[in-house]
């Protein structure tokens, strides 16, 4: 029997102790300083100001996504599998139409001939996905099938480890935002926040249920859940300061954000899908999703 397809069905229910709630209202109240710091910094910054609500919007909608959990048990594996291809399908059309094509003309324009864009942009996705691959090697943390993976893993408890987890998944989707709403076209960072905020929704109910699956009790699920999607709003700030500061960091944001994303979407959230034999069901999620984005992105942009 395969130990990691066990891993939520161990006999010990891992109830979260006050110290763990304790825990968490410290790093959720530093993640609140945070916000009002990136708020009181975004207000005199227009472009900056726009990635904050499109975070917000994303983050709002990871929140009402968990909302489901409070009146059912459990989804049930292959709604799962599904929800998790529809999120990668518009995770990778949003990398495709809203960040590598936007990285490309913005390198063109200013002055890169076809072969050197090309180069700018894809140089800068293979630096998000090295980030993201170091990120996922040096912070522990718990994917929802396979399992725990990262340095000092076992130390830390599981409860923390899916906070990294949730953390590596939001962080791209935020930047991505950010880095959209940078280039100064309002219509495509707002497409690109609307696809992110529609497969929130689904990932708020999934990260819910796989806490719940796990044994955690549903309060605490829930709300675990909701703050999740808080990472997104500061990604989405980080993203539009960096790269609104210099238009020739454009290109180079709108493909690293394109990197980070289609490295969550490979290396996470496909592998995800298709580990409990229901490859159908999540590749038809995955192109209803890539299909919603695309008409978004091409409706809206």
């Amino acid at each position: 029997m395969d130990n990691s397809a066990s891993l939520f069905r161990t006999p010990r229910r891992p109830v979260p102790s006050p110290r763990q709630w304790i825990g968490f209202a410290i790093v959720l109240a530093g993640v609140l300083v945070a916000a009002a710091q990136f708020w009181h910094f975004a207000a005199s910054r227009p472009l900056v100001w726009q990635a904050l609500l499109g975070g917000s919007v994303a983050a709002l909608a990871t929140a009402l996504g968990t909302l489901p959990i409070v009146f059912s048990q459990r989804l049930s594996d292959r709604t799962q599998d599904t929800l998790f291809g529809f999120g990668a399908g518009v995770m990778l059309a949003a990398s495709a139409f809203s960040l590598i094509i936007p990285g490309i003309a913005a390198a063109r324009a200013g002055g890169a001939d076809a072969w050197g864009a090309g180069g700018i942009v894809g140089a800068s996705i293979l630096l998000g996905s090295l980030a993201l691959l170091a990120l996922d090697r040096v912070l522990p943390h718990e994917h929802f099938i396979k399992g725990v993976e990262g340095q000092n893993a076992r130390v830390l408890r599981r409860t923390w480890l899916f906070v990294f987890a949730i953390a590596l998944h939001n962080l791209p989707e935020g930047l991505a935002i950010g880095v959209g709403y940078a280039g100064g076209d309002a219509l495509r960072g707002s497409a690109l926040a609307t696809g992110i905020a529609i497969q929130d929704v689904p990932e708020g109910l999934v990260v819910a249920a796989a806490l719940l699956a796990a044994g955690y009790r549903r309060s605490f699920a829930v709300t675990l859940g909701m703050a999740s999607g808080l990472v997104e709003p500061v990604g989405a700030v980080l993203g539009a300061a960096i790269v609104g500061e210099s238009a020739a960091l454009l290109p180079w944001g709108l493909g690293f954000a394109a990197g980070a994303m289609l490295f969550v979407i490979s290396h996470e959230i496909i592998p995800e899908s298709h580990r409990k034999g229901h490859e159908a069901f999540a590749t038809g999620g995955l192109m209803v999703g890539f299909v919603l984005m695309m008409l978004l992105d091409t409706a809206l942009g």
